[in-house]
């Protein structure tokens, strides 16, 4: 966990090591003369997907887990972000390998027919990927235009405040993993099984914090901005239409934890092309990636509704 060294008398939010000022509010923060010195880690940073991951000198990795991209050594001078605690691997390998020939087996009709039966797995790679886990009060002060009591015009101007509590908001950190990668991962990851050291270690990449606290404070923000608009167009604005929507927040004691969340990057062939799925290490029913098509079946279907359409340019030209 963070060290704590007070909390803002302003807006009650932690302060830690290193903070001149209160991330949310812009208060100086009180002097501290226990000041921790610079320090600098070595991190492996690919050169592909500039994901960043823990330097471990005995096992060295010539290739990114999350891109197959290739990977060099980097010093970062006093980093700020560290990972807090571990959410356990609740599946297994094997568990992982099902789930993708049951994935590859619901795709659909236009899918090629021996998708699952002439695809292997060609890598396998289990790996901690970051993100940060909020906690905070909010308020929010909205204004929009809706079509509620607009009378002869078409929008009306509404207005108004509301306090939200949001628990447990995950944003990712992640560099190896895009956005919609680490949303649907992230699914049902159970949090209350946070522990401070993770539960596999022989195999697993471990992505790094690799941003400043304050960038990193300020895509929380920015997260919460999104969250706030779209709780007050889901529950605040009148009507059924509305436009225009602008959000502003104060937040009153943040907190952020920093957490490492298991996944399992794999690469798995079809016919000497490779496609990449990524699956949550704790749910087998959270993944997401890529898959062939069938060309045939989709010319086929093509075809098929020309010719219905042109039967039934003949139908109607025979009954007139």
């Amino acid at each position: 966990m963070p060290e704590i060294i007070s909390v803002c008398s302003r807006c009650d939010t932690p302060l830690e090591h290193g903070d001149l000022r209160c991330s949310i509010c812009g208060q100086s923060s009180p002097p501290n003369e226990n000041t921790k010195q610079n320090v600098s880690a070595k991190i492996l940073r690919c050169k592909g997907c500039g994901a960043a991951v823990a330097f471990d000198p005995e096992h060295q990795a010539l290739r990114c887990s999350f891109c197959d991209g290739i990977v060099e050594i980097e010093t970062i001078v006093d980093p700020m972000e560290q990972t807090e605690a571990y959410l356990p691997f609740l599946l297994t390998p094997d568990d992982a390998q099902r789930a993708l020939r049951q994935w590859l087996g619901s795709l659909g009709w236009f899918r090629p027919s021996d998708l699952t039966s002439a695809s292997h797995v060609d890598d396998l790679h289990p790996l901690y990927w970051v993100a940060w886990v909020f906690d905070t009060e909010c308020k929010i002060s909205w204004a929009a235009d809706s079509n509620a009591n607009s009378r002869r015009s078409s929008w009306a101007p509404h207005s108004g405040q509301t306090d939200v509590v949001f628990q447990n908001i995950l944003v990712s950190a992640s560099r190896g993993l895009s956005q919609p990668e680490a949303v649907t991962v992230s699914r049902r990851l159970d949090l209350r099984t946070a522990r401070a050291t993770p539960n596999r270690e022989d195999g697993v990449t471990r992505e790094q914090f690799d941003v400043q606290r304050s960038q990193a404070r300020r895509q929380v923000r920015d997260a919460l901005r999104l969250m706030a608009k779209k709780h007050v167009e889901e529950t605040q604005i009148p009507g059924s239409s509305f436009r225009n929507v602008h959000v502003e927040t104060v937040v009153k004691g943040l907190t952020t934890r920093r957490l490492s969340l298991p996944a399992y990057v794999m690469a798995y062939r079809y016919h000497d092309q490779l496609y990449r799925v990524v699956i949550s290490g704790q749910n087998a029913q959270d993944l997401t990636g890529t898959a062939p098509y069938s060309t045939a079946k989709i010319v086929l279907t093509i075809c098929g509704a020309i010719a219905l359409a042109l039967l039934f340019l003949v139908v109607v030209a025979a009954a007139q």
